[in-house]
């Protein structure tokens, strides 16, 4: 019962949490690690231990997914070369450059261990930003941001099992590791897109023999990320490659027919788990906090002073991967500044290059993701304690709580005078696809053949679907007195709502049209969609 009693009680603060950062002018992640801190203290006395293991498995794997599902490919394809910079390249320059650093800084951290934690301090966070910044960052740095999220989530966790491996094993070699990272690479996107390709396949089957029950197909959603980690973790591969692709690969799937239902419902479920996941996990780091900082000044004698060198080599280690990430993000930026220009493309010309260089350099918010990585660090091997594992997440907490805080205070004033202006392209989009999907539902009405038994009905039908077309109806009064009006009422609302839903579905198979040839983004896309799934909804079941 003990555990069912505090699973609620942090439940129960991630939503008290959210109301409070309505009030607090406090990023999200900093109340609840704060509330998390609070609940821990020894008057409270809140302990929750932490299997690393499950930890990895139980966050990972839905938060991965759920970001390959939400990514906007047309976007992500575009920009596919900063991404990949940032994402890739970034990484490996950061494990280097701060691996070294770390271990220089503290040799007690053996360099296998400390190329580890940079690893695991690699991947960023887009969530953070967005929330700090108030979705006024300009559209292709906030792209970027998103892209870089996605990518490096990815490549960070898996540089870090390869560091962690060579730092238990005691074995590394450059050419072994590259060749292997590619092959579990490859083989984690295969198993990812194969699996939820397979899912899709049988979701389709089982629609089409009438199985299109909501709830069913919403849990065959939720096991998935799940699924697509263990099998490629088994086979080998990298798990965490292949919830995110099971992810990317979802989003094409989800455009299922007659599933109107479940994407709504599916929408509100994983909304719900990813508040509920992003927030356990920084109340989790809150709880652990207390712990972490007594594991760390355990073995000295003076606590004040042990912890006061401990948080100058964690601001000592933040700004050196501040400085690395700006000497990247110059540098990759005035190169891919200069292959626009050469191109004949401006997308980054929104704000001034100083800015721009600064913004992507403060925006790599460390957040979630690091957090789950450091702790799924094993407490022993081989029988003995793993090497300054406590000292690893005392460094890792530490660097999250630096960037969120150097964000919060460095956004705002980057951002200061800059009016992010109107995505005028996106909207165009959005215009184009709601008039390009209204002609549809009209040619599909204006052919549309009913077949009335008299000359009466037939006046009604060719009256509904004039309504239809020209979208000015009224409500009919279904409460007249008489049961001949009633009935007449109910056969016209049966006749109207048959042919909106014929419409709805006109509508429906332009926009998938229209997004098969890229002439709008996942984002209006799901925007569109989701009108047109509400308007379905509204019809109700037709008997």
């Amino acid at each position: 019962m003990q555990t069912a009693y505090t699973v609620l009680i942090l439940l129960m603060l991630v939503s008290v949490s959210r109301l409070v950062g309505r009030v607090i002018p406090l990023p999200l992640p900093l109340v609840q690690i704060a509330a998390g801190a609070l609940l821990a203290w020894p008057t409270l006395g809140l302990h929750v231990a932490l299997d690393p293991e499950l930890f990895l498995f139980l966050f990972l794997p839905p938060l991965l997914f759920s970001d390959g599902w939400r990514m906007p490919k047309r976007e992500l394809w575009r920009l596919r070369g900063p991404i990949l910079t940032l994402a890739v390249g970034l990484v490996l320059f950061t494990v280097v450059g701060a691996g070294y650093f770390i271990h220089w800084l503290l040799p007690s951290i053996p360099l296998p261990v400390a190329f580890a934690l940079a690893a695991v301090l690699s991947p960023t966070d887009a969530v953070a930003v967005s929330a700090i910044s108030r979705n006024r960052l300009p559209t292709p740095l906030m792209h970027m941001l998103q892209g870089e999220a996605l990518m490096n989530d990815a490549s960070g966790l898996v540089t870090f099992k390869f560091a962690l491996a060579a730092a238990i094993t005691g074995v590394f070699s450059l050419a072994n590791a590259s060749v292997t990272f590619v092959l579990v690479a490859v083989g984690g996107l295969a198993v990812g897109v194969a699996l939820s390709w397979l899912v899709g396949r049988l979701r389709s089957w089982m629609i089409a023999r009438g199985w299109d029950d909501p709830a069913t197909h919403v849990v065959f959603m939720l096991l998935l990320p799940f699924a697509a980690y263990v099998l490629a973790e088994r086979l080998g591969a990298s798990g965490i490659l292949s919830a995110v692709a099971a992810g990317m690969m979802q989003s094409w799937l989800d455009l299922l027919p007659r599933q109107t239902s479940t994407r709504l419902l599916n929408r509100s479920v994983w909304s719900l788990l990813e508040f509920a996941f992003n927030g356990l996990i920084f109340l989790l780091l809150g709880l652990q906090l207390p712990d972490i900082i007594k594991a760390v000044a355990s073995h000295e004698t003076a606590l004040w002073p042990t912890l006061l060198y401990r948080c100058l080599d964690v601001v000592a280690i933040f700004l050196v991967l501040l400085v690395l990430r700006f000497v990247w993000v110059q540098s990759i930026w005035r190169l891919s500044v200069l292959l626009r220009r050469l191109r004949g493309k401006s997308q980054m010309t929104q704000v001034p290059t100083a800015r721009s260089c600064w913004l992507l350099t403060v925006g790599g918010v460390r957040g979630a993701v690091t957090l789950a990585g450091v702790l799924s660090v094993p407490i022993l091997i081989g029988g003995e304690a793993f090497p300054e594992r406590d000292l690893l997440i005392f460094i890792a907490a530490g660097v999250i709580l630096l960037s969120l805080i150097a964000a919060c205070v460095a956004l705002p004033l980057l951002l200061r005078g800059i009016e992010k202006s109107p995505d005028d392209k996106r909207r165009g989009e959005v215009r184009d696809a709601w008039r390009k999907t209204a002609e549809a539902a009209i040619h599909a009405l204006e052919i549309e053949e009913v077949n009335p038994q008299d000359a009466a009905q037939a006046a009604m039908a060719i009256e509904l679907k004039a309504r239809i077309m020209s979208e000015y109806r009224h409500q009919l009064d279904v409460f007249n007195d008489s049961a001949e009006a009633q009935a007449l009422a109910f056969q016209m609302d049966l006749l109207e709502r048959r042919l909106r839903l014929k419409a709805l579905k006109a509508q429906r198979l332009e926009l998938y049209k229209l997004s098969r040839h890229h002439q709008i983004g996942d984002d209006v896309l799901r925007e569109v969609l989701g009108e047109l799934d509400l308007s379905e909804a509204n019809l109700g079941p037709i008997k």
